[in-house]
């Protein structure tokens, strides 16, 4: 394991992404993720922007052996303990060299983040198994949210969401399948998810209307992914 390291304060190391939590509810891609994978029964997986644990600590509990890929040392610090490895490296600066034949290679909201994620995905396919998957999920910048703001002027960075301030790149339907396929990987499966009505909506009004209006959203989304979808989780394959 290479030497986790962090910037010294009073208060030890603060996560980056801690601001950031897991979306439990069922049409997220968190939990589209966690389905797709299942169980990994001893199955070695690398999480790519594994920033402090979050699906980590899921696929550990679910019996993946996980290795984790992340740039902030801080966050690396407070995932590692849900890891069988910790790696601490930039992908702008390139990927490191990694021990081959993960059966599963997870790049969950973190391709959208990076100077260049067609280089940083064509590098960690070559450390895929011949029949492992890579799992990626997106923001849809054609989200209509996204379309009306535009027509009003308006392309405003907010702290999360599609346009996180974060974000370096953004992504359509069709420009994420180029990306996919220019990374020597082919689409296997391609879904879209809701708004995350959970994390926008304050908890007094969760309930049963609000889980229909979800399940609604998230029923739209599949049916005009291009217009509705709030992010897109697709599944690919080595070419």
């Amino acid at each position: 394991m290479l030497k986790i390291e962090w910037p010294k304060s009073d208060d030890g190391p603060v996560s980056r992404a801690s601001r950031y939590t897991l979306k439990g509810d069922p049409y997220s891609s968190h939990s589209v993720i966690l389905d797709w994978l299942g169980d990994g029964r001893g199955r070695r997986l690398l999480d790519v922007g594994a920033a402090d644990g979050l699906l980590s600590r899921r696929l550990t509990e679910r019996g993946w052996k996980v290795t984790g890929l992340e740039a902030d040392p801080a966050a690396a610090a407070a995932g590692a303990a849900h890891c069988e490895r910790m790696i601490v490296a930039d992908l702008d600066a390139g990927v490191p060299p990694l021990e081959g034949g993960f059966d599963a290679i997870v790049c969950a909201d973190v391709l959208e983040h990076l100077r260049d994620p067609a280089a940083a995905l064509a590098a960690v396919r070559h450390a895929l198994a011949p029949d492992g998957e890579v799992v990626i999920s997106i923001p849809n910048v054609a989200h209509l949210w996204v379309r009306l703001s535009l027509l009003a002027g308006r392309f405003d960075y907010a702290e999360r969401g599609i346009l996180d301030r974060t974000h370096l790149r953004f992504f359509t339907r069709r420009t994420l399948v180029a990306l996919v396929t220019g990374a020597g990987l082919r689409v296997t499966r391609l879904t879209s998810t809701p708004v995350p009505l959970y994390q926008v909506v304050p908890p007094r009004w969760h309930g049963r209307a609000l889980a229909a209006v979800h399940a609604l959203s998230a029923r739209s989304a599949r049916v005009m992914p291009r217009l509705l979808a709030y992010q897109f989780v697709v599944g690919a394959r080595r070419a």
